[in-house]
């Protein structure tokens, strides 16, 4: 498993710019953006895996994992 899949990636539709979003709470912010979801997230781990590599490199401590933190139930909680 990637480092990358601990962490929670969300795609999201912006009605302000009529295009699909992707972030990384806990990493990155808005990164990526595009007409097709799926090539959103395809990009958005793709961007993950590399801060995450950046990061590993300059010897720096990574965030904490999100994933299993019970974000997504918080999340649905909300809506």
């Amino acid at each position: 498993m990637k480092n990358s899949a601990k962490y929670l990636k969300i795609v999201e539709w912006s009605e302000d710019d009529q295009v699909f979003i992707g972030q990384c709470p806990g990493v990155i912010g808005p990164c990526c953006h595009g007409e097709s979801e799926i090539e959103v997230y395809k990009e958005l781990c793709t961007i993950v895996d590399e801060w995450l590599e950046i990061t590993r490199n300059e010897n720096k401590e990574l965030p904490p994992p999100t994933i299993g933190k019970g974000i997504a139930k918080q999340i649905v909680a909300f809506a």
